[in-house]
């Protein structure tokens, strides 16, 4: 459990593809300015980090909400719902099919009514690529949250912290951040797709550039320099960049 400042806690935790490789995951828990608190993204804490995640929110009664972001991050829906049953549960049209018995409000999580009731935070869902993906195997598109009061970004595929160490990405030119590597396969399949995703990179690189912490999913924090996160989201887009033009030769 990571402290970030002015009520922002990261909670990292533990994947295991086919019970052994462990590609990570995590929860983040935001106090707000009411006093209450929410989620973002549902994780079955350890023993541990469970106490001292009570001991911040008054043993559960706290928690107003969890705010499920990513479509295809589900497992751990029906265990959050137990801990903190009284928490209002947001969810994609895929966590409501994933769990049909779970009580989730009305309104989807990327809803504009749903941005609404929380102004601690900012959402952003990326423009141009599939947040629900038919194939099941893509997972760039999520639901990204910004806290402004801790300059703390919670973000799921659709960026990623690249688990290089420092000497060989300045060897290979490799950015720190990178965006989903099934971006590609995300795009929707219309003309103007890619174009959408770079202004919306290039749209939350400005408005949030602020950012100091990237909490990714499956990664690691990235802790960057202030004012720096404009300079991140252009090396991740240059990166991205032979894939959004292969797109675009295809439909050329």
């Amino acid at each position: 459990m990571i402290d970030l400042g002015n009520g922002f806690w990261n909670i990292r935790g533990t994947l295991r593809i086919g019970g052994v490789v462990n590609v990570g995951t995590h929860s983040s828990l935001v106090r707000l300015s009411s006093g209450g608190f929410v989620f973002l993204d549902s994780y079955g804490f350890a023993d541990e980090v469970t106490q001292q995640v009570m001991a911040l929110i008054d043993g559960g009664r706290a928690v107003q909400a969890i705010l499920n972001l990513h479509p295809f991050h589900t497992i751990h829906c029906e265990t959050m719902h137990r801990m903190f049953p009284q928490a209002e549960l947001f969810g994609s049209d895929r966590h409501r099919r994933k769990w049909p018995d779970l009580p989730w409000q009305p309104q989807a999580v990327e809803s504009p009514k749903v941005a609404a009731r929380f102004p601690d935070l900012r959402f952003s869902l990326p423009d141009g690529i599939d947040y629900i993906c038919q194939n099941e195997r893509v997972h760039a598109g999520s639901l990204l949250a910004f806290h402004p009061a801790s300059r703390s970004l919670h973000v799921d595929d659709t960026l990623n912290v690249l688990p290089i160490p420092g000497l060989v990405r300045r060897l290979l030119r490799l950015p720190r951040l990178a965006f989903h590597p099934t971006l590609g396969q995300a795009l929707l399949d219309r003309p103007g797709a890619a174009q959408d995703f770079r202004a919306w990179a290039l749209r939350i690189a400005r408005e949030w550039g602020d950012v100091q912490t990237v909490c990714a999913a499956h990664s690691a924090t990235l802790a960057i320099a202030p004012g720096s996160f404009p300079h991140h989201i252009d090396q991740a887009l240059a990166r991205a960049e032979p894939a959004l033009k292969r797109f675009e030769a295809k439909r050329s």
